[in-house]
């Protein structure tokens, strides 16, 4: 299990540098020059050259991605070009809001896909499967935004029930989670349906299956076959799609933080595109792409763990 852990983790880092080389390439391509941005439209061509300058916007590609490497490494992500702080600070500053909404949003739409999806299976044909099916295809069809906007209407503007904008008082429990309500409804909504109807898919698999009719012969439970056997393997699928599931959640997680008004690093990126601030960019870029590399690892790992097979396919 170790050598199969650090062979994730090899090829997590692997993964991360091609990524983020690739992004630094191609947002160093988005029109517009942030030195004009800086210093507004009544800039000198002089004052313009001086920035650019200091900024180390006219070095080669290749050296300026080594200097942005190296920086990574000593944990430096830049300078805000605007306010002066550390990109660090800022981007570790909104992250803890973003992690939140997205832990929120995965947990309730697991705690309902997964008793949806086995219920699905378990009664497949009946009543309950087909209104589970037309629940989960709704789920998955509506886009998170419209969501968001119908529930911040409907809770928080028609009854009043949940506040509309804003991420709460920090330090008031009771705020943050009323504040985080609505967000992580409308995030976690979709992945409702992913689940049940990936996991029904694959229960039905597992039920028909030689192993599960064995433990069945043995006169073991229905609760301890379906639990301890044919759900063991069949959420294994459904592990490794949550895994891409929460690393994707951070570009879908700037809607809610756009509609609710909610800080986050999606906002945070979405605002430092707006204004070309570069180093904010590739700070939040930066941290979501190792965020998703890490929970797709973490996710082959604990695939790993559930099943031995893959231990040794890796």
């Amino acid at each position: 299990m170790l050598s199969f852990a650090l062979r994730r983790v090899a090829l997590a880092t692997v993964i991360a540098a091609v990524a983020v080389s690739s992004l630094y390439g191609m947002i160093h391509l988005v029109p517009g020059d942030p030195a004009s941005v800086v210093l507004g439209p009544r800039a000198t061509p002089e004052m313009k050259a001086a920035i650019r300058e200091r900024l180390g916007l006219d070095d080669p590609f290749p050296l300026q991605l080594a200097r942005f490497f190296g920086g990574l490494f000593r944990g430096d992500l830049g300078t805000d070009l605007f306010t002066g702080r550390a990109v660090s600070a800022v981007v570790f500053e909104q992250l803890p809001h973003t992690l939140m909404l997205i832990v929120c949003a995965i947990t309730w739409a697991t705690l309902v896909g997964i008793p949806l999806g086995c219920a699905s299976a378990l009664w497949r044909g009946s009543r309950l499967d087909r209104v589970a099916g037309i629940v989960s295809v709704t789920c998955i069809a509506l886009p998170a935004f419209v969501v968001a906007l119908v529930a911040q209407y409907l809770f928080a503007v028609r009854w009043k029930l949940l506040p509309a904008i804003g991420a709460g008082e920090p330090g008031d429990f009771i705020s943050l989670l009323r504040h985080l309500l609505l967000p992580a409804f409308a995030l976690g909504l979709g992945w409702v349906g992913y689940i049940a109807r990936l996991l029904r898919a694959s229960m039905i698999e597992q039920l028909g299956s030689g192993y599960v009719r064995t433990a069945r012969a043995f006169g073991l439970s229905e609760s301890r076959v379906v639990v301890r056997y044919a759900l063991r393997v069949a959420i294994l699928p459904t592990v490794t799609v949550l895994g891409a599931g929460i690393g994707g959640m951070l570009s879908s997680a700037v809607f809610a933080e756009i509609v609710f008004a909610r800080p986050g690093i999606g906002k945070l990126i979405f605002d430092a595109v707006s204004s070309r601030n570069y180093p904010v960019v590739m700070g939040g870029v930066v941290v979501s792409t190792v965020f998703f590399v890490l929970s797709t690892a973490m996710a082959d790992t604990l695939n790993a763990l559930l099943d031995p097979r893959l231990r040794r396919r890796g």
